[in-house]
Formats: structure tokens, sequence, C-alpha cells
């Protein structure tokens, strides 16, 4: 199989309600992460080290902020004039109308993208996932068994979908939790390979039936049917579905070697660049264990933690286990602890604002505190 012959579907708004503080203004795909990156820069960045460069990035509202970021796919050489990113439309089939209810219904909706397409196999991925894939060896996998489907999976992580395998890794159950997340099983990471045709044909039936769960009315609802095999995600994955797991992704790039394999030098993670002025420490400015990107003025006390592109950070100001987003604003004196604020936010002089490890403070876009 050739990578060039396969195409990819990436899903931006998965699991918008689960992170809704951050997600009220943009997809789940544009939520900002680790200082300079958007969440969807990963599965992007996996596929095209993959050498897939036909991708359709399915939206669905709040799509304005992925649209800037994403642009024409440049800075992940998908500015092509064959193939290339597409930005694929948010509403279902012209019968029912509005926006579509599920991954099924958003496919179908699409379905004179994929039936346009020439590649025989599609990658179908969601956009909440940190992980740096080796897409290759997924193809490879898939290859070697002869499998219908195939599924990408991780193991001791926290989920909700979880898949049990036979000793030849075929995938024998699939299922779903309603409670809160689990640990130690197998998560599926949803990334899911197949042959184009029968994701059209499989998307069709479903569609009669009125199915929207792709995992539940496709995948489990199929499994003796079809020859569906799991490929285990090795080095690390964090799924991003509350803002506590979004906080302890971000928290864990202070890590070196966790760094080191989530930006594995083989498989650059590649994102949109904005150029801005070094940095600037105050004389009184004292950093410890934190990343910090450029365009920010220090002038107080920052540990532990990540800050984004143009924050200003005045004098007196202590800042420990934060999560500063792009041009946020912290007056004198104030002491900040466990809070995460998005873009824009002013915060007044001599303010108080602590969080918990546990359940860090979030501060929305735009507000004044």
């Amino acid at each position: 199989m050739r990578s060039k012959n396969i195409m990819a579907l990436v899903f931006a708004n998965t699991g918008d309600e689960s992170l809704t503080e951050l997600t009220s203004f943009r997809t789940m795909g544009s939520v900002p992460f680790g200082c300079r990156y958007r969440l969807i820069d990963f599965m992007l960045s996996s596929i095209v080290n993959a050498g897939i460069y036909k991708v359709g990035v399915v939206t669905k509202r709040n799509f304005q902020s992925l649209a800037d970021h994403v642009g024409n796919g440049w800075p992940w050489d998908l500015a092509r004039k064959k193939g290339g990113l597409c930005i694929l439309s948010p509403y279902s089939y012209a019968e029912k109308g509005g926006v579509y209810k599920g991954k099924i219904d958003a496919i179908y909706g699409n379905l004179l993208y994929l039936e346009n397409s020439t590649e025989e196999y599609v990658l179908i991925t969601d956009s909440d996932f940190v992980v740096n894939a080796d897409i290759d060896k997924m193809i490879e996998r898939h290859a070697q068994t002869n499998a219908d489907i195939t599924v990408a999976y991780k193991s001791g992580i926290e989920g909700k979908t979880f898949i049990e395998l036979d000793d030849d890794k075929r995938v024998s159950a699939i299922t779903v939790e309603s409670e809160q997340p689990e640990m130690g099983r197998n998560v599926i990471v949803p990334m899911f390979l197949m042959r184009r045709d029968l994701l059209i044909t499989l998307v069709k039936n479903a569609y009669r039936h009125n199915y929207i769960d792709f995992e539940l009315d496709i995948l489990q609802r199929e499994i003796n049917n079809y020859k569906i095999y799991g490929f285990e995600i090795k080095g690390d994955a964090m799924l991003i579905n509350s803002i506590q797991s979004y906080f302890d992704a971000n928290m864990m790039l202070l890590n070196k070697d966790f760094r080191d394999k989530l930006f594995e030098p083989t498989r650059p993670v590649f994102t949109k660049l904005r150029d801005d002025m070094p940095t600037r420490y105050g004389y009184d400015a004292k950093i410890k264990d934190s990343l910090i990107a450029d365009g920010c003025v220090i002038e107080g006390e920052v540990s532990n933690s990540i800050i984004f592109r143009g924050v200003h950070i005045e004098k007196g100001c202590k800042v420990e286990n934060c999560i500063l987003m792009q041009s946020a604003h912290v007056g004198k004196n104030s002491t900040l602890a466990y809070v995460v604020s998005d873009k824009n936010v002013s915060i007044k002089e001599g303010r108080t604002l602590i969080g918990f490890k546990t359940f860090p403070l979030v501060i929305g876009k735009g507000l004044s505190v």
C-alpha cells in the first residue's frame, strides 16, 4: 500500500462539548496548546509525515479560528494544485438540512468529496488527541493483516471508548462507557483506516437506518462482518476531554523526556508561524521550569507555567502552575496559581486568583478580571 494512495478526513469539532470553556468561540481542533500550537496540528503533522497529501477537514461550528489557522494548508505542505487541504461543509445532507449530528451524518453530507476522489484508502481521525502518531506503521499493519478496517488504540490512558483484542490483535469487542473516563484498558485513539469504497458503502447503509455514531453504529455493528484489527500507538498519547486533561497535557510539556518523545525529530510537528520580537525579561524577573513563547514581556516571577505569545506579566507578579494564552496581561502585584486564561484576558493590578491542581480556574476569552 502506498501512502500517496490514501486520503484523510479530520474532524475538527469532536469533543467540543467536553471543553466548553475553551470551545465557545472555536473548534476543538483550534484550541491553543503548548505556547504555539493548536490541537489539530498534531494530527495534520502525523498525516503529512506519512506522505498523505489530500486532507479534508470536517467542520461543524465556530470554525473561523480554525480556518484562519490552517489557511490553505501551507505550513503542512498541503497547499497543492492536486489534493491538498480542503475545508468541508458542516451541513448534513439536504434531505435533513442543518448541521450534522454525528460522523456518519457528516460523512454522508460530504459524499461527493469522497466519491470524486481517486485514492483507494481513507484515514479518518479526530482532533482531540495530543499524539505524534507513526501512521506509516499503521499502514504497514493494515496491509500485513489484510484488514478491512484498522483501529488505533493506546493502553493505560484515560478514555471512554474501548476495544478488546484476541491473540492476533483482531478486535473482538467495542464498548463505550457513559460514566467517568476509565484507565488501564485499550482506549480507541480516533484513527481508522479502510478502503474508500468500503467507507462509502458503510456510511450509506448506516444513514438509511438513521445511525449517527461511527464507533457504535458502524464498527460495533459490523464487528463480525469485517476483519477489524487493532494498531497500538507507541509513545505518549493524551485524550483532551476536560479542562483537567487539557491542563495536565500542557504541564507534561515541562518534562523534557515527554517533549523529546512528542516532538520526535524524524516526525516534526508543524504549525502556522507568527513571527514576533524576542521575549523581554525585566531586571527583577525570575523564571523557573516554564515554557515561554516569543513576544512576551516578563517583569515578575513565573514558575511551572506555559506562557503563550505576547503575554505581559508586570512587576511584583507571581505566576505559578498557570497556562496563559496569547496576549494575556497580568497587572502589577497579582498572584496566580493553577489558572488557565484564554486569549486577550486582562487581570487587573493586585488580583489574587487561585485554582487547584485538580480543578484549574478558567478565565474566558477577552474577559477582564
